[in-house]
């Protein structure tokens, strides 16, 4: 069936419309997924030397690794970068650092045994003190007003310096 236009050189029928939509749909798709696989058959690094740097320390001087300058934390960076450009994980890293130079490489400590108190004891530090500021801010705030709110005030005078207050200020009446 023919559609009957003016123009006949832009007149198609339905299906030969549907066919064009159809290749340009799969021409899009296709040209679409060519950067998916570019980038799929790339490798991507799992992670950077910095990444690890900053939680591994230098097993001669005991400091960061990325603050290290020795020697031996030369040669640990090096190793880093080796096991980062083959691809390794972090986690991988770290435990072939541990393999070669022992668990005192890391710079958290595990969270087990004696190492799980560098996290309990500062919690608790944290929650005693608070129990004490809010001990002390309660007792404080009830010792320190009296019944209207206000400060106390100081007992008045009696006696022999109740008399001698009233002469002094009779003298500086006006």
């Amino acid at each position: 069936m023919r559609l009957r236009c003016s123009f006949p050189t832009r007149c198609v029928d339905k299906a030969q419309r549907k066919r064009t939509v159809v290749a340009l749909m799969a021409a899009f798709a296709l040209v679409a997924s060519i950067p998916v696989v570019a980038t799929e058959a790339a490798p991507i690094p799992r992670t950077t030397v910095n990444d690890v740097e900053d939680e591994v320390m230098c097993p001669i001087c005991g400091t960061l690794l990325e603050l290290a300058d020795s020697p031996q934390a030369r040669r640990e960076k090096v190793y880093v970068a080796k096991l980062v450009a083959d691809g390794k994980t972090k986690a991988e890293i770290k435990d072939a650092l541990v393999a070669q130079y022992g668990p005192s490489v890391l710079a958290t400590p595990k969270a087990t045994g004696f190492d799980l108190s560098a996290y309990l004891v500062p919690i608790l530090a944290l929650l005693v003190a608070v129990a004490v500021l809010a001990f002390s801010v309660s007792r404080w705030r009830r010792d320190g007003t009296g019944s209207d709110g206000g400060e106390r005030a100081p007992p008045a005078p009696a006696g022999e310096d109740a008399e001698r207050l009233d002469a002094d200020l009779s003298r500086y009446d006006l």
